[in-house]
């Protein structure tokens, strides 16, 4: 149970920088191209609470806000993994540490004020185990599709906090360099 708490707090802690802006309906529609376009990306970590699995995340992204309500981008992936297999069926247990890179899309539609419904496929580059009974890797593409949703809470005039919820309908427990179907994001955007 406290392992659980702990994963809960750190998931919690980790830091999502979306810069996605906020604007009223009038001032959107005036808008310029590059006024439209907004940076930002997330970090977060997880050092090994929660099934011997640890992470740290680093992702940058550029969105483009199509109206008030929609906006698309890209974003590049860049993960640290470090989690444990077990070989079965001798329950030989080893460690794959490894870089994992790609990229991701995503839109995002605002469905009522300050939530919003978000769409994202991503690929990325990791180490996969090979399903043979031996502690030996081969690299492959992994894809991901996530759905989900979110509150965005404006504080200041172009920025506020948000709370993002993804699950990811092509989760594969070993091929996924995440720990679990379920991504959570939290975030300040400026």
């Amino acid at each position: 149970m406290k392992k659980l708490f702990y994963s809960i707090v750190l998931l919690s802690l980790s830091s999502s920088l979306l810069g996605q802006v906020y604007f009223e309906e009038e001032e959107a529609d005036s808008l310029q191209f590059k006024d439209r376009l907004f940076f930002g990306g997330n970090f977060s970590a997880n050092l090994g609470f929660g099934g011997g699995s640890s992470f740290v995340d680093i992702s940058p992204l550029v969105g483009y806000m199509v109206n008030t309500d929609f906006s698309v981008g890209v974003g590049a992936t860049y993960l640290y993994v470090s989690r444990e297999f077990i070989i079965l069926p001798g329950n030989d247990r080893f460690r794959v540490s490894n870089s994992v890179y790609g990229g991701r899309a995503f839109l995002r539609h605002t469905v009522i004020e300050n939530y919003f419904a978000h769409g994202e496929v991503e690929t990325l580059n990791t180490e996969v185990p090979l399903n043979d009974g031996s502690n030996r890797t081969t690299r492959e593409w992994v894809p991901g599709v996530f759905i989900g949703g979110g509150t965005f809470q404006p504080i200041f005039a172009r920025g506020g906090v948000n709370i993002t919820v993804l699950y990811n309908l092509a989760y594969d427990s070993i091929r996924s360099p995440y720990g679990s179907a379920w991504v959570f994001r939290f975030g300040v955007t400026f």
